[in-house]
């Protein structure tokens, strides 16, 4: 059997591929088909070749999906870039990749301008542009009938960048050339979580991050419609599942906590029935979170725990979930493993480097160190998690080892402070870092985003000191609180510790300079 969007051209031409959430623009699959074409026609006017690599940095739009399609059809590596990031930052991916050719629009036209001015070496196209950078005038002169080479490609997707400078994650082209075969991700889909050809699945998040673009494309795999955010509001959320009857959706954490602290007119005032599935993922759901999403939607919550380097996958019901709160699950891809600083492993119920064996290759671009460093002696592989698993199987995570805090010689980990903070009615959004002390080596230090603003100050902080003494132990309490208006979040909800723990550091430096 074959999967890809051009079979589902064939048999439900006038079916919705993608609605836009926001202007409610609507890409049927005859449309996808012939625009997907058109620009795998245009990559080989271009001189683009099987195995070359090309540059997404766009908004999210409909005209997102035919340019990935066409670049999978073509088979070439697609690189999608956050269109939040600074040019220097495009500019450095754009030319880490090996891209031949970046495609924007008039969206991020001007960060682009900047990016062509840094990397003049890789030419661009864009979308609603007139002249020569017109990519929607060069496809229009294209045919829109199949390439003569079709073989499938693969994205390559870069990190953050939450710890450094992001990196790619190089999956080699797939070993069946079809387009249409069938990946462990689709699979995946189809036999763990249902997903079926009637699916109308909601997207809220950008797609040029791993989950939401795979997820998306897997979802034109099977036949479905794809209702996609131009940009996550809670309420209009709410509002698409009930508009589009949508049956299947994903989600991150923040996600959840931001539609749980509507007012409860504005939650009750749409119908979430039609939702069978809801998917999350990309960090720790804090249990009171997930637990009050559940007593809301029901058992419709399913969680997995995985990375965009494709190592391993694990997955858990709502149904198991409430018998082991906190857990992500049992391994479906890979086996898990978790080990110690020497990379051998250790007791359930103990906790260590997570692992998984067996799982897909990859290897992170342009940095053998990198994924040296991310597989131990035993050729297991490593997203860099810490957690532990139960005697059945199940993995807890507790936090990353990177974020983890020394202090006093006691490892601690901020994942554990951020989930009971974030349930707090006054906080909006928190991250826990460690800041360099004296004394301590690094002490716990909470930036707190207060639902409002100006209730930030001292009696808040020792509201919230006074609210977590009883659940934490005294090692892990926070000994300082600041207040920000806004936290430095992607849309995804992954959230750019880096940027604060060097803002205390320089501080601290900048203080013991000043007292010298």
């Amino acid at each position: 059997m074959h999967f890809h969007p051009k079979y589902h051209a064939t048999a439900n031409p006038d079916r919705a591929a993608v609605i836009m959430g926001g202007s409610g623009e609507v890409m049927t699959y005859a449309e996808l088909e012939a625009r997907s074409n058109r620009f795998a026609q245009l990559m080989r006017a271009r001189g683009l070749q099987i195995g070359d690599t090309i540059a997404l940095c766009l908004e999210n739009r409909a005209d997102y999906f035919p340019i990935a399609w066409g670049a999978q059809r073509a088979g070439l590596v697609y690189v999608a870039i956050s269109s939040r990031l600074a040019a220097p930052e495009i500019a450095y991916i754009a030319k880490d990749s090996g891209s031949r050719l970046l495609i924007g629009s008039a969206y991020t036209a001007p960060v682009l301008d900047e990016v062509a001015k840094l990397e003049p070496g890789v030419p661009q196209l864009r979308l609603d542009t007139d002249g020569p950078l017109s990519l929607d005038a060069a496809m229009a002169e294209m045919p829109d009938t199949p390439i003569d080479d079709e073989r499938a490609g693969c994205d390559m997707l870069y990190s953050s960048g939450t710890t450094g400078k992001p990196k790619g994650v190089r999956i080699p082209l797939p070993e069946d050339p079809e387009i249409g075969a069938a990946n462990s991700l689709m699979a995946i889909a189809n036999q763990a979580f249902g997903i079926g050809g009637d699916a109308v699945y909601l997207s809220p998040a950008p797609l040029y991050h791993a989950a939401p673009l795979r997820w998306s494309m897997t979802i034109h795999r099977l036949g479905g419609t794809v209702v996609a955010m131009e940009k996550f509001d809670p309420e209009h959320a709410l509002e698409l599942i009930e508009k589009h009857k949508v049956t299947d959706s994903q989600w991150v954490p923040t996600h959840f906590v931001r539609m749980l602290k509507l007012p409860d007119e504005v939650r009750s005032k749409y119908d979430t029935s039609s939702l069978k599935l809801a998917i999350h993922a990309a960090a720790p759901c804090p249990v009171p979170v997930k637990q009050a999403m559940i007593e809301w939607w029901g058992p419709a919550l399913r969680e997995y725990y995985a990375g965009t380097e494709g190592n391993g996958f694990t997955f858990i019901s709502s149904e198991e979930w409430l018998k082991r709160p906190g857990s992500v699950g049992r391994a479906l891809l890979g086996t898990i493993r978790i080990c110690d600083e020497n990379g051998d492993e250790v007791p359930p119920r103990t906790e260590g480097q997570v692992f998984f064996e067996g799982g897909s290759p990859f290897s992170y671009h342009n940095d053998p160190d990198k994924t040296r460093d991310a597989t131990n002696k035993h050729g297991w592989t490593s997203l860099g998690d810490v957690g532990w698993v139960d005697e059945d199987g199940y993995l807890f995570l507790t936090d990353r080892k990177s974020f983890m805090i020394i202090s006093g010689g006691v490892n601690i980990y901020p994942q554990e402070i951020e989930n009971l903070l974030v349930t707090h009615p006054k906080v909006a959004d928190v991250a826990v870092i460690g800041a360099p002390d004296p004394d301590m080596g690094e002490r716990v230090v909470a930036v707190v985003q207060p639902r409002d603003m100006a209730e930030a100050g001292p009696a808040l902080a020792a509201e919230l000191t006074e609210w977590l003494a009883p659940q934490l132990s005294r090692v892990k309490m926070p000994r300082q609180i600041d207040f920000r208006a806004e936290l430095p979040r992607e849309p995804t909800g992954k959230l750019f510790k880096r940027l604060l723990r060097d803002e205390y550091k320089q501080a601290y430096e900048a203080a013991q300079a000043a007292a010298v």
